[in-house]
């Protein structure tokens, strides 16, 4: 069902934010408030539905308390409206209309305490959880209902060069709300990390054991190996990565058979100039594809988001792209930055092609605390491939 009212109380606190920027950025050190809000304009063209434009507000309030000697507490909530109500949300549908999952929500988003110490720390709570690129695990950040977690973490520093991770989650709050069926995992999972920094590179170790209750597909183990190294050269800075994984069942749940995972990638930057690409596989046997169900999916395989689910054949990505920041636009203001990536799909063995895309995207921030980002996505299927589609996205965004 949908509620017109938060949409107006959405609209109605982003615009008190965006006229009294000063006063919430003059909070106490020790006890803070968080105020994000993101208004966004969403474009679908895909074929076989009409074109449909969502136009939606998200918020993000709360407070953050620091005792000083390592306590800390943090609540926030979180609140999704919709501006019109012409689009299919996964929540509510409209026949004939693209989806865009970002139905309408208002519910807690973190409560949590931690504390950190001198070689170690823990969270207890309803909490975000972020490792790395977040291609196993992340908050699922660019869509307006924030994944988190019911978990505990614990870390451990014990020098300048180990760091380990351990996180139990109870229950996964995904993006698709409350109110969605596919809202929540009831979940008895354990996540490992263990990172060494070397002479010959970083190496990061992960182990997902996954168990949900309302999705036997999207439990199982998941074993990987990361790999990276950067050189600094006159002309600028090299870097490489690979990265391998195992995929199998855990506790009778998962996928019939073993499933991997490989990826490399290589980049050159000079000045604020990037070029980069990469090759990413994941592969499909027995009529299921390597899945990572808690990762920020949206950030992989093209924004068109074509492939949240891997296929059944598997798919090879093959990517190059283009990224530049430290534009000076605007005085006194954040730099602008900029990128374009090309991305090729086909099946793991390559033996099936699904088609290409390109993707573009620019920020630019207006002064500390607002930015606009235009950004958007154009994947053409072949002929046994998935449904073209071309999507547009406009936002502006607050932090205070």
């Amino acid at each position: 069902m949908r509620n017109p009212g938060s949409a107006v109380w959405l609209t109605s606190l982003a615009a008190l934010a965006l006229l009294q920027p000063a006063e919430a950025q003059g909070a106490d050190a020790g006890f803070k408030p968080i105020l994000d809000l993101r208004l966004r304009a969403e474009q679908v063209d895909q074929d076989g539905t009409d074109k449909t434009t969502g136009l939606t507000v998200a918020g993000r309030f709360g407070f953050e308390a620091n005792s000083g000697d390592g306590w800390g507490a943090l609540i926030e909530g979180e609140a999704v409206g919709h501006l019109n109500d012409d689009f299919s949300d996964t929540v509510d549908t409209r026949p004939g209309k693209a989806v865009i999952p970002d139905p309408e929500a208002l519910e807690l988003n973190r409560l949590q305490i931690s504390w950190t110490g001198k070689t170690a720390s823990s969270v207890l709570g309803r909490q975000r959880v972020i490792f790395d690129d977040a291609r196993f695990i992340g908050n699922v950040g660019f869509r307006q209902n924030e994944q988190t977690f019911d978990a505990v973490r614990f870390g451990l520093f014990p020098t300048g060069t180990v760091t380990a991770d351990y996180v139990y989650i109870d229950k996964v709050h995904r993006i698709f709300g409350d109110e969605s069926a596919a809202g929540e995992y009831e979940s008895d999972s354990h996540v490992f990390r263990l990172q060494t920094n070397t002479s010959f590179g970083k190496f990061i170790a992960t182990g997902l054991f996954l168990n949900f209750d309302e999705s036997a597909p999207a439990s199982g183990q998941t074993l990987a190996m990361a790999w990276s190294n950067s050189w600094e050269f006159q002309s600028g800075t090299f870097d490489l990565n690979a990265r391998f994984a195992q995929q199998g069942a855990y506790n009778d749940r998962g996928p019939a058979q073993d499933l991997g995972y490989q990826s490399y990638g290589a980049s050159f930057a000079r000045d604020d100039l990037a070029v980069f690409g990469g090759l990413e596989v994941l592969e499909g046997a027995a009529g299921e594809g390597f899945a990572t169900p808690l990762a920020t999916l949206h950030a992989f395989q093209g924004w068109a988001d074509v492939f949240l689910t891997t296929p059944a054949t598997g798919i090879r990505d093959l990517s190059i792209g283009l990224k530049r920041g430290g534009l000076k636009v605007i005085d006194h203001a954040k730099p602008a930055s900029w990128a374009v990536i090309y991305h090729d799909f086909e099946s793991d063995n390559g033996r099936l092609s699904y088609g290409s895309e390109i993707d573009a995207v620019f920020r630019l921030p207006v002064n500390d605390w607002l930015a606009l980002e235009v950004k958007g996505a154009a994947f053409r299927g072949a002929d046994t491939g998935p449904a073209d589609r071309t999507k547009f996205w406009l936002a502006l965004e607050t932090r205070l």
